[in-house]
């Protein structure tokens, strides 16, 4: 079925490439770069305290904001086929962080539909979707690594050959992506940049090691969570630990996962200045964001895969100034399922029928644009980490429903209910609520009907 539905988008694109074939200068470049773990908050630009991201600001400075960007879904892999394909994890069938690379090599993603319809394509840094390294159908240039990779001398597949390397991850792949900008190209490019950093073990670059050591680190009210209403936060779980006030990651990983990022702001710096020497950067569409959020301490938890903000909640930067005025901030609650339908539609291609997504260029163009009033987020169960249940979540405005899937007990045991106007950090509960039955309901309507909606 993926099949045939990629041969009727091929035959659109017969047409399309046609019409956008050469070195056109109506067609932008696409610069794409994905982190790894990375926090909404976790840019000076979205408001933190002392962290400075001056390159990743100046994206947003002189592009747009947005403050209200999630995942479909909050875990590595999944979320990245995701980003690739325009679609939900149930659909895609990437639902873990076990090893699918057999599957990851089915996926229509739009870096194949643009490779297909004329674009120089590459790929540098993490793929994830597997141990296999070797190269993904869409693209023409490959540097990438087996698995989570390391950050200190890895060991990188570049073009199908491995090869040994001297040096700090994010600034050797940094290093590929300004080299393959730094190439003559007859045609618009697309490069996709995936970083390891700042996935644990949060590993700075010597450079950075010591910044920030004499900085506090301060913690939401959230971070203080008794977990009262919690039940699944509360369940004892052999070998895993009793959550509560305080337990979560220490103040010294979250410097270094702060840490960590600076070498990806250096990066991005570097690829904005070859841009810029090579004449490219108002005429590339600039993208910035991260695979997933990540809990510094917020209802007693570290990681992600939790439904709760901190975790589905991403930052995204997009500079492009033929579409988007300078220091421009949007509201509207966006996806990541939404860059590939963007992109694509940017770049002149048909959006496939069966992308989830929806296109952000409206938004873009202006601040009064409609996208959504709700979204689905969703995680399936992974048996070494069995503190989740399989869950499905459905957030309005101001609502955002937790439906458990297999939890043990009756089935909406855990199901949790909060109201973001009354309680912006998820403390309180509001599931047992009679005064809020009919709230409730609608909101077990809206996820069904999301569910039906995105198949």
């Amino acid at each position: 079925m993926e099949r045939r539905k990629f041969l009727q988008t091929l035959s659109g694109l017969g047409a399309a490439s046609a019409l956008l074939s050469g070195a056109d200068a109506g067609r932008p470049n696409i610069v794409f770069i994905l982190t790894d773990d990375q926090r909404w908050d976790e840019m000076s630009i979205a408001g933190h305290p002392f962290l400075k991201t001056p390159n990743m600001d100046r994206v947003g400075r002189e592009g747009v904001l947005f403050k209200n960007c999630f995942v479909s879904i909050p875990l590595c892999s999944p979320s990245r086929a995701s980003f690739l394909t325009g679609k939900y994890a149930h659909s895609h069938k990437i639902f873990d962080n076990t090893n699918r690379s057999e599957r990851s090599y089915e996926l229509i993603t739009y870096p194949l539909l643009m490779q297909r319809a004329g674009y120089e394509t590459a790929y540098v840094g993490k793929w994830h979707m597997g141990n296999d390294d070797s190269p993904r159908p869409g693209f023409n240039r490959w540097v990438s690594f087996r698995g989570q990779g390391q950050y200190i001398d890895p060991l990188l597949n570049i073009d199908g050959k491995q090869v040994k390397n001297e040096g700090y991850m994010t600034d050797l792949l940094n290093g590929h992506a300004v080299d393959f900008l730094k190439q003559k190209h007859e045609k618009p490019f697309l490069l996709y940049v995936a970083h390891k950093a700042v996935h644990g073990p949060f590993t700075p670059a010597e450079r950075h090691k010591n910044l920030y050591s004499d900085q506090p680190i301060a913690r939401a009210p959230n971070a203080k969570d008794t977990l009262e209403g919690k039940p699944n936060l509360q369940r004892k779980i052999e070998k895993a630990p009793q959550l509560g006030p305080g337990t979560g990651p220490g103040d010294e990983l979250i410097r270094n996962q702060m840490r960590a990022l600076m070498a990806v702001d250096d990066g991005v710096g570097s690829i904005l200045k070859t841009l810029e020497q090579t004449g490219q950067l108002d005429n590339t569409f600039f993208i910035f964001t991260s695979d997933n959020g990540y809990f510094w301490g917020e209802h007693g938890l570290g990681d992600k895969r939790a439904a709760y903000e901190e975790s589905i909640r991403i930052p995204l930067l997009i500079r492009y100034p033929k579409l988007v005025k300078a220091g421009s901030v949007r509201e509207q609650m966006a996806l990541n399922i939404d860059i590939a339908p963007t992109v694509l539609q940017l770049a002149g291609l048909p959006v496939p029928r069966d992308m989830h997504g929806r296109s952000l260029l409206p938004v873009l163009r202006s601040e009064r644009a409609r996208l959504r009033t709700s979204f689905l987020t969703e995680y399936y169960l992974e048996q070494q980490v069995p503190r989740f249940p399989t869950w499905q979540a459905v957030r309005t405005e101001q609502w955002k429903y937790i439906h458990y899937i297999d939890p043990p007990g009756a089935p909406d045991s855990l199901d949790e209910l909060y109201d973001f106007k009354a309680d912006p950090y998820e403390m309180k509960n509001l599931i047992g609520d009679p005064k809020l039955a009919a709230t409730l309901a609608r909101m077990k309507r809206e996820l069904r009907k999301l569910l039906r909606a995105t198949p």
